[in-house]
């Protein structure tokens, strides 16, 4: 009778312990997928315009987001200001007037200047980054830098980023980087996939379609006497296809991506390899080694990588060379 009640009993505390350190290994399981590592990047929460009040400050930044959305009716080849740009529209290239996370958003932009930038080898400030992006992506003139217009630009950028902290960069910000191919991104095969999923919006031609007013593009050129020129930071195929990535075909977004790593960069590639307008670059990147790894214009600080592999890749040994050489 004893004997069986210590079977028993033994029997009970085994089964416990087997349960219990079965009750310990999920909660450690749990617990790994819901720990959040200390150094763990915020997402960046996007700020409402609506929750401006009218008052001059208001209204100024309320301003400089119908200018980037809208910016082909003030300054394009019909603006109602001056003509200063291409036809395009700054959420042309910053979608959802700059706050699409991956959508080569504004978020770091209030913190990020003023800089120093390598580009021009001085110190920019926000001025100077609209002044950049009408010469350069919207293939235009500089707008008069104490111009209401300008101000209003520079408090929309101030206000949109002014949640980051200086020094931190959540998650969303600007374009992503796709995965590197180990051969050179094809332009034959971007062709095709710009055939398939890209022409249908952008046009046979890379050409764009105009609104029926024909003030503003609602799909922008690709290429061509209205797209970006050969300054602008998307003429390298690294940010062209970061952002198709997680963006394109409209509609799509980084969470329900359409293109593959490969589709992305050989699009990219595809693009870039048509005619853009030219714009004299040779002020660009004053000390050689600092030039991006896809920057497709010399001179370079190397003989190793050809000018077609600096535009087209593989950029892994590329980018692989320049880091070492930078902690030398």
């Amino acid at each position: 009778m004893f004997r069986k009640i210590k079977i028993i009993l033994a029997a009970t505390i085994i089964i416990a312990a087997i349960g219990f350190a079965a009750c310990v290994q999920e909660n450690k399981n749990v617990a790994k997928v819901l720990a959040i590592p200390a150094n763990a990047k915020a997402k960046w929460i996007v700020p409402d315009t609506a929750e401006l009040a009218n008052t001059e400050d208001g209204n100024m930044i309320k301003y400089g987001r119908l200018l980037v959305i809208n910016t082909s009716y003030y300054f394009g080849p019909k603006g109602v200001i001056a003509h200063k740009s291409n036809g395009m529209n700054c959420q042309n290239c910053h979608l959802n007037a700059g706050t699409k996370l991956f959508g080569n958003n504004f978020s770091l932009t209030a913190t990020g200047y003023p800089r120093f930038k390598e580009r021009s080898g001085s110190v920019e400030n926000l001025v100077k980054k609209v002044e950049d992006c009408f010469e350069r992506s919207l293939n235009g003139k500089k707008i008069d830098s104490n111009s209401r217009e300008m101000k209003a630009f520079v408090a929309y950028l101030e206000w949109i980023g002014r949640t980051v902290k200086k020094g931190t960069k959540p998650v969303g910000s600007g374009i992503d980087e796709p995965t590197f191919l180990k051969r050179a991104a094809d332009t034959a095969k971007g062709r095709m996939v710009f055939v398939s999923k890209c022409q249908v919006c952008h046009g046979k031609g890379g050409q764009g379609l105009l609104n029926p007013a024909g003030t503003a593009y609602t799909y922008p050129p690709l290429w061509g006497d209205h797209s970006y020129n050969i300054g602008a930071s998307i003429y390298r195929v690294s940010k062209f296809a970061g952002y198709v990535k997680d963006n394109m075909p409209f509609g799509t977004d980084y969470k329900s991506r359409k293109l593959t790593d490969e589709e992305a960069w050989d699009v990219a590639a595809f693009v870039n390899s048509q005619p853009h307008p030219y714009k004299n670059i040779n002020a660009d990147w004053p000390k050689l080694n600092t030039k991006p790894y896809d920057y497709p214009f010399g001179p370079y600080a190397d003989t190793l990588f050809s000018k077609n592999q600096r535009k087209y890749g593989p950029y892994g040994p590329i980018k692989k060379y320049y880091a070492a050489l930078g902690k030398k």
